[in-house]
């Protein structure tokens, strides 16, 4: 199976806060892996990291057999690496159509604007906001501009997709419907790494797991093998939400 992303030891410090100690781990084309971990255990830093918002202090991250450790996030863009944030930036001004042609544009494929156009026409029909394609972006609800956000990601036509928090703040429907879309979106031969809290639904989608604490990656494996894990159980403690979704899952 052919790697697209290895992490290879990358740890990252802010002064003297250690916020990623020796992260490791492979990530094969066409694998959805989930990444969890209670608040504040640097999963969106790794993430920051991978993409290039913040330089790796040691380690390397390696995306399609190339060193990207030092490489920009509007590089890593062109090369087809996209990501979501897990608060929403919409461009409030534009129509939904135009956000998702921005994503086009500057994306691996380099769209112009009539190319643009189309892609956004077929990601829309994609993430279920083709009726909202001319409404202004601002006029959007939380679902709706979740949705926008992954459609504008999925627009530069990605390798790699990172999803951090897509289901935060969705209601149970609008949790299954996204579940379904990030399903269609693998379908399509999109690799996804994404970090979520909803754990029921990570862990129906996942194909493997990787769990940090305090910034150490403390399991790796399959959904059932990490919701057994003692180390994951004990982290997930002060949580009593979280715990009992891993001990349903279990």
């Amino acid at each position: 199976m052919t790697t697209l992303l290895s992490v290879q030891g990358v740890t990252r410090r802010f002064g003297g806060l250690q916020a990623l100690t020796r992260v490791s781990f492979d990530l094969p084309q066409n694998q959805i892996l989930g990444l969890i971990g209670p608040n504040g255990a640097g999963k969106t830093t790794l993430f920051n990291v991978i993409n290039g918002v913040y330089p790796a202090n040691e380690g390397r991250v390696v995306f399609r057999d190339k060193d990207v450790t030092a490489a920009r996030p509007y590089h890593l863009a062109r090369m087809g690496m996209a990501r979501t944030h897990q608060i929403v930036q919409p461009l409030n001004e534009l129509t939904v159509r135009e956000n998702v042609m921005v994503g086009a544009c500057f994306g691996r494929m380099k769209s112009g604007l009539v190319e643009a156009r189309r892609r956004a026409e077929e990601v829309l029909a994609l993430v279920g906001l083709a009726p909202r394609a001319d409404a202004l972006a601002s006029s959007l609800n939380v679902a709706q501009k979740k949705r926008l956000e992954l459609a504008r990601a999925v627009a530069a036509t990605p390798f790699l997709l990172l999803l951090d928090e897509v289901l935060a703040g969705l209601n149970p429907t609008e949790i299954a419907e996204m579940v379904q879309t990030i399903r269609k979106i693998r379908d399509q031969g999109i690799t996804i790494l994404m970090i979520e809290h909803v754990m029921h639904a990570v862990m129906n989608l996942s194909d493997r797991m990787i769990v940090l604490d305090f910034g150490e990656q403390i399991a790796e494996g399959t959904p059932v093998e990490v919701s057994r894990n003692p180390k994951v159980i004990e982290a997930y403690l002060g949580d009593p939400k979280l715990a009992e979704q891993l001990r349903i899952s279990d």
